[in-house]
């Protein structure tokens, strides 16, 4: 046997498969015991995640979301803190730039006799 007659049997078998497993697939999407056990695995999922959440409030410890949610604060605070930094060390430049002019301004010091 060839390697062409190989691989075309190979293709055969693997399309094959591949139609087997979209007929099974499509039988289960169509079972209605099959959507109902989706449904009650989905919502016994749901609901053992709001109990373990609940469970985790009620120890006075933050969840997982309580987490995210801080971090996201900290970030805003922290970028804003930058910006006040930023704008500190600007009025910071001008304040020695209008002092620089102040002194120059300035006449030097008079000699009394």
């Amino acid at each position: 046997m060839d390697e062409s007659g190989g691989d075309g049997i190979r293709d055969r078998i693997s399309s094959r498969g591949e139609g087997t497993l979209g007929d099974l697939a499509q039988l289960l999407v169509d079972n209605p015991w099959m959507n109902q056990a989706l449904q009650v695995a989905l919502g016994a999922r749901e609901r053992a995640s709001q109990a373990g959440a609940s469970a985790i409030r009620n120890l006075n410890l933050p969840t997982g979301n309580d987490m995210d949610r801080l971090a996201r604060r900290l970030r805003a605070v922290s970028e804003r803190l930058e910006e006040v930094e930023d704008q500190l060390d600007e009025v910071t430049r001008e304040l020695a730039a209008l002092r620089q002019e102040h002194e120059a301004s300035r006449p030097g010091p008079s000699t009394r006799g």
